[in-house]
């Protein structure tokens, strides 16, 4: 699972990475605005509707569980923290701070989700995971580093750092929703977020693009913006917010070699310097051994699973795995190599 996790998460990466490249083939076409709502539009209605069409077909059984009870609070608040009070922080913040720094300051997604996943939310942390962390912010930071940066403005750059923190909550609470479908979780966050960002253009003048040039936007979303999602959900689910988003933060390495060859930008020092910092961060991480004596509490919940150690429940007949249903938890002490999933939410 933890494997499951970290892979999951770097593809997550690669399609989020590869679609900012994209993305700058169309903004000539549109406005920043205009192109984040049909990003995320085009996420949560080509989900909606690859999920729709299997419904209607009855092509394959769904194994994954809907959003239940409290979740629904959870996945609301996040989509309020990251589609709706992010953006617009981000819009303010940059009609007062320079590209440069605002480039620079959105790396602060990825050290507030670790800051929060840690001292909020209570997942495990030691020296090596630290150490990852920092390296592959740092290769971020190479990578966005420009000559022109300067905190000057007021709160231009503090509303630039708000909105990282409004996704970095998002990132932690959608963690708490992470055992319900992702597909369902991309679609809902991918429509409201659209819609808002295509709101905000609206409202500051922007006129609908022709229909080629939304189509094209919006398939881009739902690569980078709605698979992408999917497999971050995936990850959250198995290794914990704070992995999960320091392996995110590799997207903007991605982007940025996928540029030489779309753009034929030149292979410069700083785009070397960015994937050693990076490549050192995800080799601490992926190398990482968690292990220690844990108590797990009797609990009751609902998820995709197989029989390992911590499910050994009777069915009455034959099953497949994995399989969804509602299970039940037994107390158990033990020790393994872990990570913070569903299972290991124990306090360090």
């Amino acid at each position: 699972m933890p494997r499951t996790g970290a892979t999951t998460a770097i593809l997550a990466a690669v399609l989020f990475g590869l679609s900012t490249p994209l993305a700058k083939l169309l903004v000539h076409d549109l406005s920043p605005w205009m192109l984040a709502g049909l990003l995320y539009l085009g996420s949560g209605i080509g989900l909606g509707l690859v999920r729709l069409l299997r419904l209607l077909t009855g092509s394959r059984k769904r194994s994954e569980r809907g959003l239940r009870g409290a979740e629904w609070f959870w996945l609301l608040t996040a989509v309020a923290a990251g589609g709706i009070a992010g953006p617009v922080l981000l819009m303010f913040g940059l009609t007062a701070t320079p590209a440069s720094t605002a480039s620079l300051l959105l790396n602060l997604e990825g050290v507030f989700t670790a800051l929060l996943a840690w001292f909020v939310f209570r997942e495990g942390v030691d020296r090596r995971l630290i150490a990852g962390m920092i390296a592959i912010v740092a290769g971020a930071v190479v990578l966005s580093w420009g000559r022109a940066v300067s905190l000057d403005g007021g709160w231009g750059p503090a509303a630039v750092a708000a909105a990282c923190l409004m996704w970095a909550a998002d990132n932690n609470l959608t963690r708490k929703v992470s055992l319900a479908d992702p597909a369902d979780i991309a679609t809902i966050k991918g429509l409201v977020a659209g819609t808002v960002n295509v709101g905000i253009a609206l409202a500051l003048g922007d006129g609908l693009p022709a229909v080629p040039t939304a189509a094209a936007a919006m398939l881009v979303g739902l690569l980078g913006y709605g698979v992408s999602l999917v497999l971050f959900v995936v990850a959250l689910r198995h290794i914990g917010a704070a992995r999960t988003g320091a392996y995110f933060s590799t997207a903007p390495f991605v982007g940025g070699i996928a540029s030489l060859a779309i753009f034929g930008e030149p292979l410069t020092v700083g785009l070397a310097a960015a994937a050693a910092l990076m490549g050192l961060g995800v080799w601490l991480h992926l190398t990482e051994d968690h292990d220690h004596e844990h108590d797990h509490e009797e609990m009751e919940h609902d998820h995709p699973h197989v029989h390992d150690e911590h499910h050994r429940h009777h069915h009455d007949g034959p099953v497949t795995e994995p399989h969804t249903h509602r299970h039940r938890h037994v107390r158990l002490r033990h020790r393994h190599a872990h990570f913070p999933d569903a299972h290991h939410a124990h306090r360090h």
